[in-house]
């Protein structure tokens, strides 16, 4: 499995990112406490951006001027197109709002949708700004905790509904992050029938789309509302290229908002906030992404499916202390590793220091996801294999000694 087994981008070559004011490197001293660790933690790879995208963003540093930014008509364009061709999903130009990533688009939602001290759903374990977007603009959480079972994770629709009745906005992470779910049609329609009869407004975050393993298969849920018959269900659907073309230090996504009301309430929180989401080479690589990524991303999948395929695989076989929670997409793997902490009697904290102290990889903890995920660890698999096979060989190592009584401190 360590050979390049993707025919065309080299997926295995290493990459130097140390230095590069990358937060993923850079950033590890202060995130972990030491930089001698394998980084398997914030979402973006260790892959280079497809030639095409690092050949415009060349092309147009060549130009000498880098003033302010207008999106053009061919951006759009590019988003449709990708839209259309990949998802089946014609979008109205008009929908369409640009923004400066996806994490300053849930607050938007959130001060747009849900008033002061007002309730907003959240999935936990899910991405932590679900969270603060929440907390952090005066709102109040409700809690709808997916439910483990046979290692997978399922919603809580009986649960839902009880949240629903005293909540304003539901914010959903669809493909899942960090539990690799991507939701069924079924699952989708319930949660589309829940929100029509309490008048929710649903957040979707749907970055992690493209990122699909075979067998399972994306549906957009803005699409579901539409073909409801009689369905008024209000969804904001959050895309960007960042997570698929692995440029999310340029931060421009967009929104997908069919409902002219809402596209004014956003509109009118980001005008307050004065965020402007332009800049030459954000504008470049995303329209480049989306017009010539398409080959690339093909090939990343294939690769990504064969190391999460490995991993599986050697955990069973090395690691049978840690599960890995069945993963439908994004190359974000959820590691059940509650036990490992029970047979080392050993709480988060400790399981921490024991991945980045006695192993050297640092990964998210389970615990930054929400309280239901104590216990487990978010592994970011976008990386050369060879990498991946040294930090599960470390993982093994250093697991192998605890069993001579070296617990981690």
């Amino acid at each position: 499995m360590s050979g390049n087994d993707v025919p065309g981008h080299d997926f295995n070559r290493d990459i130097n990112r140390s230095s590069t004011a990358s937060l993923k490197y850079d950033g590890r001293q202060s995130m972990f406490g030491t930089a001698e660790v394998i980084p398997l933690w914030v979402a973006d790879m260790d892959f280079a951006a497809p030639p095409a995208v690092t050949q415009a963003l060349a092309k147009r540093a060549m130009h000498p001027v880098y003033g302010y930014t207008v999106y053009p008509d061919s951006l759009y364009e590019s988003l449709i197109d990708w839209l259309r061709r990949r998802h089946g999903w014609d979008v109205r130009r008009e929908w369409i709002m640009m923004c400066p990533g996806v994490v300053p688009s849930l607050y938007a939602a959130v001060m747009a949708f849900a008033e002061a001290g007002g309730t907003v759903i959240v999935q936990p374990p899910v991405y932590f700004p679900f969270f603060s977007a929440v907390t952090g603009t005066g709102r109040q959480l409700a809690y709808n905790s997916l439910r483990l079972a046979n290692n997978r994770y399922t919603m809580d629709f009986d649960h839902l509904e009880q949240c629903a009745a005293g909540a304003r906005l539901l914010l959903l992470c669809s493909p899942h992050n960090p539990v690799g779910r991507v939701w069924s049609t079924r699952e989708l329609k319930d949660i589309l029938r829940i929100a029509k009869k309490h008048d929710l407004v649903i957040f979707s975050d749907e970055i992690h789309a493209d990122l699909i393993y075979p067998g399972n298969k994306y549906h957009v849920l803005s699409m579901l509302a539409e073909a409801s018959a009689g369905s008024s269900v209000n969804v904001v659907t959050a895309v960007a290229p960042s997570k698929t073309f692995n440029i999310p230090g340029l931060n421009l996504s967009a929104l997908i908002v069919p409902d002219p009301e809402s596209r004014n309430a956003l509109t009118q929180v980001f005008d307050t906030m004065h965020v402007s989401a332009s800049n030459p080479f954000s504008v470049v690589a995303f329209e480049t992404a989306y017009r010539e990524g398409g080959a690339w991303l093909d090939e990343l999948l294939i690769y990504l499916q064969r190391t999460r395929d490995y991993v599986a695989e050697y955990l069973a076989t090395n690691l049978p202390d840690i599960r890995l929670i069945e993963s439908e997409g994004t190359y974000l793997l959820w590691l059940d590793c509650r036990a490992l902490t029970a047979r080392l009697g050993i709480n988060d904290a400790q399981l921490r220091h024991f991945f980045v102290h006695e192993a050297g990889v640092g990964m998210s903890p389970g615990t930054l996801f929400g309280e239901t995920g104590s216990g487990f660890m978010r592994m970011n698999i976008g990386a050369p294999r060879h990498i991946i096979q040294v930090a599960l060989e470390n993982i093994r190592e250093a697991e192998q000694r605890t069993r001579q009584g070296m617990m981690p401190a």
